[in-house]
C-alpha cells in the first residue's frame, strides 16, 4: 500500500505522507483503522502503567491511592535529560542498589532437592542478564515512594514484586523456547535443547509455581490479582502469536494486542517488544545471541513485515501461509529491507515511548523518575 506511509513530526506525532494511492491501498478508511488500532493499544499500555503502580503501592494497604499519582509536570520527549535538578546516575546502577543478591534470592525461592531439575530451573538465573524488569520495578517503587512521602526506601514487599516479575518472565522464556523450538538464548543453548522439551515445560511450570508461592506470601489480594493477570496475558499473547488475520486492519490490531499481552503487560510499555522486532532485521546473529530473521522462520508477521506488505501486497499470501513455502523467508526479508517497514516500526515504538514518558512524568521529579525516562530511550536505541 504505497499511500500508507507515515512520517514522524512535531514531537513524535504521526502524519501520513503526501502520496497518491496505489494498487492495493487501504485508503482513508484503512488509515483510520490503523490509527484506531494504535490508539487502542496505547490506551492499554497506559493502563498497564497504572496496574504496575497499583501493584507496587498495593503492597501497603491504605497508604496510597491511584488518584495521588497525577502530579502534573511538563511533558517531555524521549530523551536522557534529567529534570529533577539532582545528581543523576546510570539507571541500571541506580536500580541495582536494591537488587543486590537478586539471583541468589531467586535461587532460594527455587529450592529443589532433585539435582537435574534444580539445574534446569536455575539455568537462566546466572546473573548474566540485565535484570531489566526488576530494575523497572524498583525504580518505579522508589519514584512512587518519593512522590508520596519523599522516601527512597524500597520496602520488602516491593522488592519481592521485582523478584516475582523476573521469575514470571524467565518461566515464559523457557516455555517460549519450547514453542519456538529455539536452540539458543543469551548466547548459550536453551533449556529444551539441553534437557529436552518435556522436561523444559516442567521446569517452566516449577518456576511459575515458585513465583506464585512468593506472590502469596506478600499477602495482598490486589497484588495477587494484578500479577495473575500478567500470567494470563502471557498465555493469551502466545496464542495470539500463533494465529493471523485475513483482513489487513485486523492483522495490525492483532499484532499490537499480541505485543501488549506478551510484553507490555509485564513491563508496563510496549517499546521493548517493537524494538526486538526491528532488531530481527537489523542486528547480526552474533550480537543478538540468536539468528536474525528468526521471527520469519517461525512464521510470525511482526511490525516491519506488516508495514512492508503495505508497499508489497504480494507479502499477504506469505503471511497467511506463515512463510512456509521454499524461499518465503528470504523474499520476505528482502521486501522488508527494500521498504520502510523497519523505520515505521521504529517510529511506532517511539510513539509508545512518548506515551510512557508522559505517564512517568506525572510523578514528582526525582533521579528515579529520570532513570525511568532514560530507560525508555535505552530500549529504543539498543542494538542487541
Amino acid at each position: 500500500m504505497a499511500s500508507c506511509w507515515w512520517r514522524w513530526r512535531r514531537g513524535c506525532s504521526w502524519r501520513p505522507a503526501a502520496r497518491s494511492p496505489g494498487p492495493g491501498s487501504l485508503g482513508r478508511a484503512g488509515l483510520s483503522g490503523l490509527r484506531a488500532a494504535a490508539a487502542a493499544a496505547a490506551s492499554r499500555a497506559q493502563m498497564s502503567y497504572f496496574n504496575l503502580v497499583k501493584s507496587l503501592t498495593s503492597a501497603f494497604p491504605n497508604m496510597y491511592s491511584i488518584s495521588r499519582f497525577h502530579h502534573v509536570t511538563p511533558a517531555v520527549c524521549c530523551c536522557s535529560r534529567t529534570r529533577s535538578g539532582e545528581k543523576y546516575t546510570d539507571p541500571f546502577n541506580l536500580g541495582w542498589r536494591d537488587l543486590k543478591g537478586l539471583y541468589e534470592d531467586i535461587r532460594k525461592e527455587l529450592f529443589i532437592s532433585t539435582t537435574e531439575l534444580k539445574d534446569m530451573c536455575e539455568y537462566y538465573f546466572d546473573g548474566k542478564g540485565k535484570a531489566f524488569r526488576p530494575i523497572i520495578v524498583v525504580l518505579m517503587a522508589r519514584a512512587c515512594n518519593i512522590h508520596h512521602n519523599n522516601s527512597r526506601n524500597v520496602q520488602a514487599s516491593q522488592r519481592a514484586i521485582a523478584l516475582i516479575a523476573e521469575m514470571i518472565h524467565t518461566a515464559s522464556l523457557v516455555h517460549d523456547d519450547v514453542i519456538d523450538d529455539a536452540s539458543s538464548r543469551r548466547g548459550k543453548h536453551t533449556v529444551n535443547k539441553i534437557w529436552g522439551e518435556k522436561k523444559a515445560v516442567l521446569a517452566g511450570d516449577l518456576i511459575l509455581s515458585a513465583a506464585s508461592i512468593a506472590l502469596a506470601r506478600i499477602g495482598n489480594t490486589t497484588v495477587v490479582s494484578i500479577l495473575t493477570q500478567v500470567i494470563e496475558d502471557l498465555v493469551r499473547g502466545e496464542f495470539l502469536q500463533l494465529g493471523s488475520k485475513e483482513n489487513e486492519n485486523e492483522r495490525f490490531a492483532h499484532y499490537l494486542e499480541k505485543t501488549f499481552k506478551k510484553t507490555a503487560s509485564l513491563i508496563a510499555n510496549s517499546c521493548k517488544a517493537l524494538i526486538d522486532d526491528v532488531l530481527d532485521f537489523t542486528s547480526c546473529s552474533d550480537r543478538m545471541g540468536k539468528p536474525t530473521s528468526a521471527d520469519l522462520k517461525l512464521g510470525l508477521a511482526t511490525g516491519p513485515v506488516l508495514f512492508a506488505c503495505q508497499q508489497f501486497p504480494e507479502m499477504n499470501a506469505m503471511i497467511m501461509r506463515r512463510f512456509s513455502s521454499p524461499g518465503d523467508v528470504d523474499r520476505a526479508r528482502q521486501y522488508v529491507l527494500q521498504s520502510d517497514g523497519v523505520q515505521q516500526t521504529t517510529y511506532l515504538a517511539q510513539r509508545y515511548c512518548r506515551e510512557a514518558v508522559r505517564e512517568i512524568s506525572k510523578l514528582r521529579p526525582s533521579p528515579e523518575r529520570d532513570a525511568l525516562i532514560q530507560l525508555s530511550e535505552i530500549v529504543l536505541t539498543r542494538d542487541k
